[in-house]
């Protein structure tokens, strides 16, 4: 961890989390302190337990040893194609709703998808919605979690830059109203936009954790300086 960065407001700490899964480990002794404020970018080679870690944040994998602990209980998760209902887009916030215990009236569901801009596409059929519009739907079933941690996979992974523009800046939005954000992306452009912080993982361990400018001017790790190259890291 590096000495700039700033852990004093700690969102979540993790102590020597272990996953294994069919006597293969995925995450190995990871220890990893996140604050709150600007979001945070999961990076690293593929089969690096990025998506694992934010599984393990949302209490969605057991680890088998180590300790996580989390300032609040308010998370949400969004994957990288979320399941859509086979319901319009409102109903498919009006049961999100339903679920966190909130109040699902028409006015809180027409909100919450004026906050993702899809206000114009209530009564459509979800899964008729495009890839980056089903993304922010599922954005917007999270946010009915009114979480304070939101964590994201990949959310622009297969969608093309016009509508990764729309995602980062609804991100951006979210965070500045004081939600944290921990995102995994492959995008180093995206993490560089969007991070205060970068977590780069390699074999389920942090190599390096440094805010953003930092890492990617100044990375310590021969593995980081490897992998902001474009080289193969295994």
């Amino acid at each position: 961890m590096r000495d700039d960065l700033d852990i004093a407001a700690t969102v979540l700490r993790l102590d020597g989390i272990i996953v294994t899964a069919c006597a293969t480990t995925i995450i190995d002794r990871l220890s990893l302190q996140i604050s709150a404020g600007a979001p945070t970018a999961i990076i690293g080679p593929n089969g690096s337990g990025k998506t694992t870690l934010l599984r393990v944040l949302m209490g969605l994998v057991a680890y088998t040893a180590g300790e996580v602990q989390i300032e609040s209980a308010a998370r949400a998760i969004v994957f990288q194609k979320p399941v859509m209902l086979r319901r319009t887009a409102a109903e498919n916030v009006f049961f999100a709703l339903q679920a966190a215990g909130r109040a699902s009236d028409t006015a809180t569901v027409a909100d919450l998808l004026d906050q993702v801009g899809l206000a114009d596409l209530a009564d459509r059929p979800a899964r008729r919605l495009s890839g980056g519009e089903q993304q922010r739907l599922g954005i917007a079933r999270a946010l009915a979690r009114q979480p304070h941690l939101l964590l994201l996979d990949e959310a622009t992974a297969s969608l093309d830059p016009a509508q990764t523009k729309i995602i980062e800046d609804l991100i951006g939005a979210i965070a500045r109203s004081g939600v944290k954000i921990v995102f995994a992306t492959h995008d180093l452009g995206q993490a560089r936009r969007l991070a205060g912080d970068v977590v780069f993982l390699v074999k389920g361990r942090v190599a390096e954790h440094a805010r953003t400018e930092t890492f990617f001017t100044q990375p310590v790790s021969e593995a980081a300086r490897r992998f902001i190259a474009g080289e193969l890291v295994l």
